[in-house]
């Protein structure tokens, strides 16, 4: 099994998001936040479903789609992933350090 490390930066991007959502529904904020962790446990057994980057052209830095939000993670190995940043899909990628 493939064990997903969430890097701290997308760890912050999840308190941000849940902070974000909650200003309108700290109900929806949650399911948001559960939402995204449940979707990259799929990573766990397939770690290259993500289709790769198009900002970044790098076979081993490939995203997740959830809601309105990119899971944007790195293949490490073939035993482990790092999970990069949870990216809100209406802004522009290149603005942002991944």
């Amino acid at each position: 099994m493939v064990q997903v490390n969430w890097t701290k930066l997308a760890v912050n991007d999840l308190k941000s998001i849940a902070e974000y959502i909650s200003k309108g529904s700290v109900k929806y904020a949650k399911l948001q936040i559960v939402r995204i962790k449940l979707r990259t446990q799929i990573l766990k057994s397939e770690i290259h479903l993500g289709k790769i980057v198009p900002e970044l052209n790098s076979p081993s830095t490939r995203e997740l789609i959830e809601g309105n939000y990119r899971i944007i993670y790195k293949v490490i190995s073939k035993k482990k992933v790092d999970i990069l940043t949870i990216h809100d899909t209406s802004r522009d990628l290149t603005k942002r350090k991944v």
